[in-house]
């Protein structure tokens, strides 16, 4: 049974405050969910699941995990009210360097200043797990301060004993398979770690280097003639005689390992020389001149070196070419001790080695000259040191045929990418991937289960117990030790979306929740994680890992610069919580989340969408002063008042639209819609137009509109709820004290879905026209500058009948609204009047008196000279070809826009300007 109606006394006692605290709000919030099962999934509905791309155990919440997690967390607590089993499964990523490092930083500030080498591999490992249960995974609880609604009671570990279990299973069915090899191949080798790392570790930058251009002297002191001018049409003109072939390196270290020096087949410079040898400076060791399509004829001399073993693309020329490949370095990038690299530079490090090198050749008369140039060279994002391109034993992963399956799956649609221009990045990618080296030599990380006997012999299985069985079996008797390296760290992480579940088991979670709903995540891991979730879903489970890819955008700073920690513009979001509130930040990002549209976040519309926030808390205590409760189930067909019929419609229409731009991912879209529902058209107009009615002697009328507040207001937190979920699940419990008691919390409440047949054509016309009228006045006092406190008539003139009973029905709201001194209708417009045409009536405001004319036409003249200025300025860059080649294309767009803002400006005061000019 329904309670009745509380006395005044004890309602007043129970008032919401008058301002929201978001620092005591979201921890009780955050515990009352979590504690309450609400962020498990329900045990029937259609299920809906994701899972998080797991964060590195040694993480802290940046800018774009809070994006990410905001846009997931829409949408798990969206289709959570719509009645779907939701899992949101959460879980963290071991991050194999990231995590070693750290431990082997702590080791050597320690009292023992010891290394993991002296400590040896079980005990650092056993290290590595002390300080994850003491310090590791601080982001989840950051995430939980976002208000991120994850199963927390499903965390994984991608180093966890279920995933390790499908990580070795994974390993020796694709070994068994052909699927994973060993290989030798060039990869990014990090002289720091001393492992191999993968191009997402890798940080290209800009730096100061230099060109050196280095004599390479033909065998037998052979000439050929050399053109050094040309004539208009691009002939030669004059010749010199050379017995050298002209190179240029920026690292000449590597010039010990050359392996050939390669011309283009079209190059007639060099024609003649093709196939003769040249002599390698130091090296003392003749090397051929052969052709091939890589080297640029336009760029240098023409000529390039060729060093298989220590540049990517010299590695595929070298290959296809059959030269031999010379390795120069050991792992801690110093000069090898091996026959082709001269005593003297054996155990340099490889930058002193570029020294003496140089000095070398400078001393044999075979420098040509240094020039300074801007390279960009690859850096290590962990140890920040120069990334060596190394040739290594490694193991590999034929991922060409993994991936014919996974391109397939997203050309038939079975996974779609949203937006979906990322289809074609994911595309190119898949369609010329290379073998990928799942190998690196770290000690933390899944160790590969490869077991090797004395002879070279290997096996490999998912248990040491296995291996020696199979060893036995070959008649190997003697003892096997286990592959020091350990996986990659995305080839744990391409299992996420089924090893999470359960697999290799057959679980129900895997039953019921696989594949998985969506994916959200950023552009830059579609090649690193994406395509490899698909690779490893589609082989394992025969099924995509997900139904659909949503690709964010990048948050950049107010200006469209890319955040980074040297230039101090990094935004953190957990001092932007503690400043504004979770539910600020996160509506922002939302806001803002355009598909294929970068964000540029400026702290002033974090504060903005503050104020949203508290416009909403004002409107609940508005309505909560005002006695507006449901005391019995509300029909919303039933009110009897235009604008209670009118704000019903409206409600069902918003609802709709966010509904509508939520399943399509357009999260700004939706945000953008419930902000002018609830700005604009619930609190501004509704809430000051019902006051009449509130305050009234019509007792029927107010009881009407308490209760279709009421019920209008519970739709406004349950629309902001996925966006705004502290301070919806605070209010929705607070007003739940007036009235008919909760079910229970709003985010487990069920999501609005309301007919069409609600919206009322009359209401809406009729509400609809006293908009746009108080609208009009108001902007027509402001553009004239009419002062705010001053009152002026309004003239309805030529109206038609209903018009202007429309007009007498509301007069007193225009009036009050519009600061009328009254309004009526009239057949003409005195003297001094300005006039506008409402729905072919027209409405005069008598000014005589009231403004300047003149003074007001010189301002309205300034204002628009100030916006010709700045649409010239715009259309100059626009009229640009150069700038619209050059300038990003989300930056070409933001001033196409502010070029139409400043014309729709310029439109209203010039018709302002007009009206004035009639009376002067």
């Amino acid at each position: 049974m329904l309670r009745r109606r509380p006395p005044a006394a004890f309602r007043f006692q129970d008032m919401i405050s008058t301002t929201f605290d978001p620092k005591t709000v979201e921890p009780h919030w955050s515990e009352a969910w979590e504690a309450s099962g609400a962020f498990s999934p329900r045990k029937d509905g259609a299920p809906f699941s994701m899972v998080i791309p797991p964060p590195n155990v040694t993480g802290s919440l940046h800018i774009g995990h809070a994006l990410n997690n905001t846009l997931q967390d829409v949408l798990a607590r969206f289709e959570r009210m719509r009645g779907k089993a939701v899992l949101w499964l959460p879980g963290l990523d071991h991050a194999g360097i990231a995590t070693q490092m750290v431990v082997e930083r702590q080791l050597a500030q320690s009292g023992a200043n010891m290394d993991r080498r002296a400590l040896g591999r079980e005990a650092f490992i056993e290290k590595v797990w002390e300080w994850k249960a003491q310090s590791g995974g601080m982001i989840l609880n950051q995430l939980r301060r976002l208000g991120c609604s994850c199963d927390w009671t499903r965390e994984r570990f991608t180093l966890d004993e279920g995933l390790s279990a499908a990580v070795r299973k994974v390993f020796v069915q694709l070994y068994r398979e052909g699927l994973i090899y060993k290989d030798k191949r060039l990869v990014n080798w990090d002289p720091h770690f001393e492992t191999a790392i993968s191009d997402l570790e890798v940080e290209n930058k800009e730096v100061n280097g230099h060109f050196w251009h280095f004599k390479y002297p033909l065998e037998n002191g052979e000439t050929y003639q050399f053109p050094i001018a040309y004539n208009s049409k691009g002939e030669p003109t004059e010749w010199e005689t050379r017995d050298y072939i002209s190179i240029a390196t920026t690292r000449p270290e590597t010039m010990l390992g050359d392996g050939a020096v390669a011309v283009h087949p079209d190059d007639a410079r060099y024609a003649g020389i093709v196939g003769k040898r040249v002599l390698l400076p130091l090296a003392d060791r003749y090397i051929p001149i052969i052709a091939d399509e890589y080297p640029d004829p336009d760029f240098g001399s023409g000529a390039v070196k060729i060093t298989g073993a220590h540049d990517f693309n010299d590695y595929k020329v070298a290959r296809a070419h059959d030269i031999p490949l010379y390795v120069l370095m050991d792992t801690k990038g110093r000069m090898a001790n091996v026959a082709h690299v001269p005593e003297k530079y054996r155990g340099l490090d490889r930058f002193e080695a570029r020294r003496r090198i140089v000095a070398d050749i400078e001393a044999l008369g075979l420098l040509i000259k240094v020039e300074d140039k801007k390279i960009m060279q690859p850096f290590g994002d962990r140890s920040g040191v120069v990334i060596e391109p190394m040739l290594t034993d490694q193991w590999y992963v034929n991922a060409a045929e993994l991936a014919k399956p996974a391109i397939k799956a997203v050309e038939n649609g079975d996974t779609v990418f949203v937006p979906k221009s990322w289809e074609k990045t994911y595309f190119e990618w898949m369609r010329n991937i290379e073998p990928w080296c799942v190998s690196r030599q770290l000690w933390w990380g899944h160790r590969i289960p490869a077991w090797y006997g004395d002879e070279g012999e290997v096996f490999v299985a998912e248990s040491e117990a296995e291996a020696i069985a199979e060893a036995r079996k070959k008649g190997v008797t003697g003892a096997l030790r286990q592959d020091e390296d350990v996986l990659d760290t995305w080839f744990s992480s391409g299992l996420w979306a089924f090893s999470t579940l359960g697999w290799p088991k057959k679980t129900q979670d895997l039953k019921r929740f696989y594949p998985t709903s969506v994916l959200s995540t950023a552009f830059d891991i579609i090649f690193f994680w994406v395509a490899r979730m698909m690779m490893f879903g589609l082989h394992f489970m025969k099924d995509v890992p997900f139904r659909t890819v949503y690709i964010h955008a990048l948050v950049r700073d107010a200006s469209g610069a890319k955040m980074s920690k040297s230039k101090g513009n990094v935004a953190d979001p957990l001092d932007l919580i503690d400043k504004y509130g979770a539910d600020a930040l996160r509506f922002t990002l939302a806001a803002l989340a355009a598909q294929g549209r970068d964000i540029k976040l400026d702290e002033n519309r974090i504060a903005g969408y503050r104020n949203f926030g508290t416009k909403i808390w004002n409107a609940a205590r508005f309505c909560q002063m005002n006695e507006c409760a449901l005391w019995a189930d509300f029909d919303p067909a039933s009110p009897k008042e235009t604008v209670n019929r009118w704000i019903v419609g409206e409600t069902a229409k918003a609802a709709a639209v966010v509904t509508r731009e939520l399943e399509a991912f357009r999260f700004n879209e939706a945000a953008g819609a419930l902000y002018r529902f609830v700005w604009n058209v619930f609190c501004d107009w509704y809430l000051e137009l019902i006051k009449p009615l509130l305050s009234g002697e019509d007792e029927a009328a107010k009881e009407e509109t308490r209760r279709t507040a009421a019920w209008a207001l519970d739709h406004v937190l349950r629309l902001s709820h996925p966006f705004m979920p502290f301070i919806t699940e605070e209010l929705w419990a607070r007003l739940g004290e007036f009235g008919a008691k909760r079910d229970g919390m709003l985010i487990v409440d069920r999501w609005p879905d309301l007919p069409a047949a609600l919206i009322d054509e009359q209401a809406d016309a009729e509400i609809d026209w006293m908009i746009r009228l108080i609208t009009e006045v108001r902007s027509t006092r402001q553009e004239l500058g009419v002062a705010p406190a001053a009152r002026i008539p309004l003239l309805l003139i030529g109206a038609e009948a209903e018009t202007g009973a429309r007009l007498e029905r509301y007069q007193e709201l225009i009036d009050r609204l519009a600061r009328l001194e009254y309004s009526t209708t009239a057949d003409s417009a005195p003297a001094g009047s300005v006039t506008f045409v409402l729905d072919g009536a027209t409405v005069a405001l008598p000014l005589e008196g009231v403004i300047d004319f003149a003074a007001e036409a010189e301002r309205l003249k300034k204002d628009i000279a100030k916006l010709d200025g700045e649409i010239r300025k715009n259309d100059a860059k626009l009229d640009n070809p150069d700038f619209l080649k050059k300038a990003p294309e989300d930056v070409v767009e933001e001033i196409r826009e502010r070029r139409e803002e400043a014309m729709a400006a310029r439109a209203k005061l010039q018709a302002a300007l007009d009206q004035l000019n009639k009376r002067l």
